[in-house]
């Protein structure tokens, strides 16, 4: 997901969003561990989306203060 997607979304859809993230980001994790993942390129688009999104977050939460 791009930044500028992350960006047009509000705090609270940000936050599942990072929660969401995460989540898949484990299951990923389990099928390496597991032998059944194919594309081992999920693992670091995931990983870098999940800091995408925490970074926004951190600049909405502090751009509210």
């Amino acid at each position: 997901m791009k930044a500028s997607e992350f960006r047009a979304k509000d705090v609270a859809a940000l936050e599942k969003e990072v929660s969401d993230l995460l989540k898949a980001h484990f299951g990923l994790r389990m099928q390496k561990a597991t032998q059944q993942l194919t594309n081992h390129s999920q693992l670091g688009n995931t990983r870098r989306d999940i800091a995408r999104a925490k970074t926004i977050l951190a600049q909405k939460k502090k751009a509210a203060k």
